[in-house]
């Protein structure tokens, strides 16, 4: 049996995704089938987006896990709250991510969204949330407004470096109403050199932005590269020779397998995790010990020692 945990998922819920978010993404799908002359309703799509994020409690993603064969997962929790109307305070979305893993026991490691124009609220906030929750992490949503390397998100970092936990940050394209310029992966480079011993991860760096994700997480001891949303990307049709390709260029030491459910849910789950591990071409060629390092390894290594499971 292959060990296999996502190290990139979302709790498909309206409690966490807000509808300005949905809207964009609806808008984006209407482009595309606008393009092939079918007319739809922005409203209309994005309602219909709407009701696919009603898994608030994680059930039926444990229940698609359990399918799929993947063991654990870690939820990454943006936080939208000073950008769109609608999205929890990160506080709130701590608490009922924690009530999910009580739920869930063993299934989720959870990193909270933060944002250095928060202040030194925020930074307490966190290291709070650290300690009543066991967060196993900080997520990064830079095109929320702001640059991974802001000097609001030190005190941050500095709180990850003493408890070893990791900075998962989004890189490349996202919602159209967002700013894209913050999100380009060379905008964490100085914090990367200015905290050696915090391990920042390029969220979708294996997808958008491919060669600099790969030559920083060369470069960088302390930069990884992650897949999430390798078979949703309107451009990647073709997503197991992309896959492929990633895992040939020599950094599998510095990968961690991600999908960003609930956006592979449309292509099926357990299809999908079937095509990655059963099929013919992702692994083509890679050795068994880089597919254990891209599965399960990688994360591990990320993680902060109590966080893993043998901890």
């Amino acid at each position: 049996m292959t060990t296999v945990y996502d190290g990139h998922c979302h709790v498909a819920s309206t409690h966490f995704i807000p509808r300005t978010f949905v809207e964009d993404v609806a808008s984006n799908v209407c482009c595309y089938l606008g393009s092939r002359g079918v007319e739809q309703r922005p409203g209309r799509v994005a309602d219909g987006l709407a009701a696919q994020y009603e898994d608030h409690l994680a059930d039926g993603l444990v229940g698609e896990m359990d399918a799929a064969g993947i063991d654990r997962a870690v939820l990454l929790v943006p936080d939208f709250s000073l950008r769109m109307p609608g999205a929890p305070e990160p506080v709130a979305a701590a608490r009922h991510h924690h009530e999910i893993r009580l739920r869930h026991p063993g299934r989720f490691w959870v990193y909270i969204g933060v944002d250095p124009r928060r202040g030194p609220e925020g930074v307490r906030a966190f290291e709070q949330m650290v300690d009543g929750y066991g967060l196993d992490g900080v997520k990064l949503y830079p095109p929320c407004g702001y640059s991974p390397s802001d000097p609001g998100l030190y005190p941050y970092y500095e709180i990850c470096q003493t408890r070893s936990l990791p900075v998962f940050v989004h890189t490349g394209p996202t919602a159209r109403s967002l700013d894209y310029g913050p999100a380009h992966p060379l905008r964490v480079d100085k914090a990367a050199r200015d905290f050696p011993r915090v391990k920042f991860v390029l969220g979708h760096g294996g997808l958008t932005h491919v060669e600099t994700s790969a030559y920083l997480a060369s470069y960088r001891p302390n930069v990884y590269v992650d897949t999430g949303g390798f078979a949703s990307g309107p451009m990647l049709p073709a997503w197991p020779e992309h896959l492929n390709r990633l895992f040939r260029l020599g950094v599998n030491h510095k990968i961690i397998f991600g999908t960003d459910w609930p956006l592979g849910r449309l292509n099926g789950f357990k299809g999908l995790m079937a095509e990655v591990l059963d099929g013919p071409t992702v692994f083509a060629g890679v050795s068994h010990k880089d597919r254990s390092l891209l599965l399960h390894e990688n994360l591990l290594r990320v993680l902060a020692p109590r966080s893993r499971p043998e901890a």
